[in-house]
């Protein structure tokens, strides 16, 4: 059951991921981009995006750094629906856990035809309970784009490449390698409390937990610093968004209170039940 929907995230990855390289790859990643820089990658994607981060650059100074910060914020802005539509989703698929292992156990046999049944049950629990496998992992995505988009419009863009930000040369990479801790950090912290707030997070999420900073940080310890900065904002705003749409603390304690009223009502009904047993 979960393989299906994990090799079709796949797929739609190295789909997208081809579709961006195939783009990129007839593009000129040497020329400096302009208004006439010809080819759909090079003319109607990173030239906006370059024009657009110098635009904001020309209202703050000339700061290309704090450009990026506020670029990030318009894009995270503009994903926040999805974002939103994601966790939703991954919440009523973490509530129905503990169905789809039922299911698992009912239909542990390796047979092929008792594995199409298992696949046809689980499909029509998620379909019931509202769950979409792919949307969990489509904000992510969704994201790539504008990374490798950001990345190849600072190296194309002079004053991108040369600007300065804080300590760091945003073209090249955190001498102290700052940013790539702290895009570590908020990416950790960013996990843990949407763990917080999922029903039943599993092995899976904890695992992620810990993984994903280091997804993050090992890449950003030697990219341009430009991207390391987008990764702390980034995930910055994904924490502060799942404190105020989530509420992962107060989410953690009712849940808590539930399971502890379900305890007490077991204790009661297994002293019933022991009680009953005694008169007979």
């Amino acid at each position: 059951m979960k393989k299906r929907p994990q090799l079709k995230k796949i797929i739609l990855l190295v789909s997208l991921l081809s579709l961006v390289i195939i783009l990129a790859g007839c593009s000129n990643l040497n020329a400096p981009i302009t208004s006439k820089t010809p080819g759909f990658w090079d003319h109607y994607i990173l030239y906006p995006f370059s024009w657009f981060i110098l635009k904001i650059a020309s209202f703050l100074g000339n700061s290309y750094g704090w450009a990026i910060v506020v670029f990030t914020i318009i894009v995270r802005i503009i994903l926040l629906p999805l974002n939103h539509f994601s966790t939703k989703n991954m919440q009523k698929q973490s509530a129905i856990q503990p169905e789809l292992q039922a299911l698992q156990k009912k239909y542990s046999a390796k047979d092929a035809e008792t594995q199409q049944t298992l696949r046809q049950e689980s499909q029509k629990l998620m379909s019931e309970a509202g769950v979409n496998p792919l949307m969990g992992c489509l904000p992510m995505l969704i994201q790539l784009p504008f990374m490798y988009a950001l990345y190849q419009a600072i190296f194309r863009t002079t004053e991108l490449r040369q600007g300065t930000f804080l300590w760091m040369q945003l073209g090249q990479k955190d001498p102290y390698y700052i940013m790539a801790i702290l895009a570590g950090i908020f990416t950790f912290l960013a996990t843990y409390i949407s763990n917080m707030s999922m029903p039943q997070s599993g092995a899976s999420g904890k695992v992620m937990m810990y993984v994903m900073p280091l997804m993050i940080m090992i890449p950003a310890l030697n990219i341009a610093s430009a991207i390391s900065l987008y990764w702390v904002v980034s995930n910055a705003f994904q924490v502060v968004q799942t404190l105020i749409l989530q509420n992962p603390f107060k989410a953690r304690r009712e849940r808590e209170a539930k399971e502890a009223e379900k305890r007490e009502k077991e204790k009661a009904l297994r002293r019933a039940r022991k009680r009953a047993y005694r008169r007979h």
